[in-house]
């Protein structure tokens, strides 16, 4: 019986300082810093960061540049994420959730978090200068920055099975869940041959299946790095996901995977659908936004993203009928696997009829628009202008935010969720305790806090379950609890 499918999602931010000298990394400082300084946080404990650690059997850490600088920001909110500068970006990690629904209002409240960041960072520049934030995958510059998902699967399926069977669903779902991409940052491809492909990313995956995450990107990535008990879980890293504006996308990018890892350990997924050459197919999809163009299985068929987007729908459904979607939250399920399909429908039948739930429909005709009301030609740099403002985090500037894009979150639960952890997993515990005793925990990762009870030695509370430490199960220790230490206490009882 698959387990069940805790999920979450890593933001980088594009970032630049407009009217000031500023370097990614200063910048990506001053904004998160500034957010800090009117907010409860809590240092990340880097004890327990293997990120050199392969799911093949081996390790590499000795090797590896150290994936975060850790002498730079890096915080844990009362909300249960983690905020820290990433390399040259401001990153976002939610915390531990649920469900894909749970998962897209933590990564709507990150979205508003960074907005309130921008506004409190420019306060402290010069006048008329102010930072800015993107949440898209690409500088326009040949460099890319990653929105990563992160999914819990059981440690007793193979890993090689993981591979097989949900690389076809990572090569061709960008036809639902690309952000789409004005021009192509291959070299020698111009902007003629494509002008409009249909994912961010896609351009810069050079391998099927690998451990890096910002050279020679794998389709799957390896990293081995569960954050909970070794034993029992590990943790897909998947990094070939774009950022979406769109909330009917993320809640499919994050449904649809969790329903087929499901499927995997159920062991009802069949490799219909193995794809012959994933790097080249990935690219090829997305370069076509007509969505004809065909790509090679190994058994010698030649088949459409849709066909095996609908191939996978129509197996995910059987499961569903045979199976259930426990694993993945019954009526979140279902809503998925709803919308994945009307959102295959109406590619199918006319892709602008998805507009506003798709964000490459939504996108190209925004482009497609000003290109034939102004006269611009694909290389036009107003056309890229455009792609970028489309996911500007400024609401008075963002254009995905006026393209009439389905939203699924309320206000009113995006704020509540920027200050106040999900209460369905290990997150509760923590943002509790952060929010309640900020200055007596010395530090905080995902799978453990450490508090500081006074003349003791400090604590560590390992968190190595998911779901333990909900707010059906901690709660009430925690209301009726005056110190850490009393805390402790209880928890030893």
């Amino acid at each position: 019986m698959a387990i069940p499918k805790v999920c979450g999602i890593e933001t980088e931010y594009g970032i630049l300082v407009r009217g000031a000298d500023s370097n990614p990394i200063s910048a990506s400082s001053l904004l998160i810093n500034a957010y800090l300084a009117a907010h409860r946080k809590v240092g990340w404990d880097f004890e327990d960061e293997h990120p050199g650690s392969d799911a093949r059997g081996f390790s590499v850490d000795d090797l590896l540049a150290p994936s975060v600088e850790t002498h730079l920001v890096n915080a844990v909110l009362t909300n249960g994420a983690r905020y820290y500068v990433d390399h040259a970006h401001p990153e976002i990690s939610t915390p531990e959730c649920r469900t894909a629904r749970e998962a897209l209002l933590f990564d709507r409240a990150a979205e508003e978090i960074v907005w309130a960041s921008m506004q409190a960072a420019t306060r402290l520049l010069p006048d008329g200068a102010e930072i800015l934030c993107h949440k898209n995958n690409s500088d326009g510059k040949g460099n890319s920055y990653g929105c990563h998902e992160n999914y819990l699967v059981a440690r007793e399926v193979p890993f090689g099975r993981i591979v097989q069977q949900i690389t076809p669903h990572f090569v061709t779902r960008q036809v639902v869940v690309g952000a789409g991409k004005v021009g192509c940052e291959l070299p020698g491809v111009s902007a003629n041959e494509v002008p409009f492909q249909i994912s961010q990313r896609a351009d810069f995956f050079e391998e099927e299946v690998g451990l890096e995450t910002t050279l020679k990107r794998p389709i799957v990535n390896t990293r081995d790095e569960p954050h909970c008990d070794p034993s029992k879980y590990r943790r897909l890293h998947v990094i070939v996901g774009d950022a979406n504006m769109s909330e009917t996308a993320t809640l499919v990018k994050l449904g649809a995977t969790s329903i087929l890892l499901a499927m995997i350990e159920d062991d009802v997924l069949t490799d219909e659908f193995t794809i012959a050459s994933p790097v080249s197919a990935i690219r090829q999809i997305s370069h076509d936004p007509t969505l004809q163009r065909t790509v090679l299985l190994r058994d010698g068929r030649r088949v459409t993203a849709l066909e095996v987007q609908w191939g996978l729908l129509e197996a995910a459904q059987r499961y569903e009928r045979s199976h259930g979607l426990e694993a993945v939250g019954d009526e979140v399920g279902r809503e998925v696997l709803a919308l994945w399909e009307q959102m295959l429908g109406g590619l199918e039948r006319d892709p602008d009829s998805v507009a506003h739930q798709v964000d490459w429909v939504a996108k190209r005709r925004v482009v497609q628009a000003y290109a034939e009301r102004h006269g611009a030609g694909a290389d036009d740099a107003r056309l890229k202008a455009l792609d970028l403002q489309y996911h500007d985090l400024r609401a008075d500037k963002c254009l995905a935010r006026r393209v009439g894009l389905d939203v699924l979150t309320t206000p009113e639960d995006v704020a509540y969720a920027m200050t106040h952890p999900p209460t369905t997993t290990r997150a509760y515990f923590r943002g509790r305790c952060l929010a309640k005793w900020p200055g007596e925990i010395v530090a905080a990762n995902w799978d453990s806090l450490v508090f500081d009870v006074g003349r003791d030695p400090l604590r560590r509370v390992p968190m190595m379950e998911p779901l333990r430490g909900t707010a059906e199960s901690v709660a009430r220790l925690i209301d009726e609890s005056d110190t850490p230490a009393e805390l402790l206490a209880r928890l030893g009882a």
